[in-house]
Order: C-alpha cells, then structure tokens, then sequence
C-alpha cells in the first residue's frame, strides 16, 4: 500500500522521492515540499483511487506517506 500510495503522491506532486528514505517515513512537508494545498490535491487524487473518503480532521494529521497508507488501510477495512 505504501508503494501506491508513494506513486500517487509523486504523480500528483511532481516531486521524486529521497532514495535513501523508507517510503513510509518520507515527511511530506519537510522531504518533498508538499504544502497544505498540494496536500489537499494528494488526499482528493488518493480518495478517488481507492473509492474511499477522507475527512479533514484526518488530512490534517497526515505527515507522512506511511500516515496516508495506514489511513487507506483503515478506511479500505470499513468498507
């Protein structure tokens, strides 16, 4: 999950990811310069390819790619 949850952020973002960084520990902010905005538009691109919903309260806790693949997880179970 974390790898396609990575891909997305990077398709949406423009950003490579740091090769020397786990994929679920890179910051979003302070690794790949993801800005509250750009936030907004990885939460809506991950929202749509999973077919889940993400509340605000949640979008605002996420700091890193690991936060968002734990979230998809965790929303993917509800369903």
């Amino acid at each position: 999950m974390t790898a396609q949850v990575s891909e997305i952020i990077t398709e949406v973002s423009g950003v490579a990811l740091p090769e020397r960084k786990a994929l679920g520990d890179v910051k979003l902010l302070d690794d790949l310069d993801i800005d509250s905005l750009s936030t907004v538009e990885v939460v809506v691109a991950v929202e749509e390819h999973f077919g889940i919903k993400i509340e605000d309260s949640a979008a605002k806790e996420l700091t890193t790619i690991g936060d968002v693949a734990r979230l998809v997880v965790r929303l993917l179970n509800k369903k």
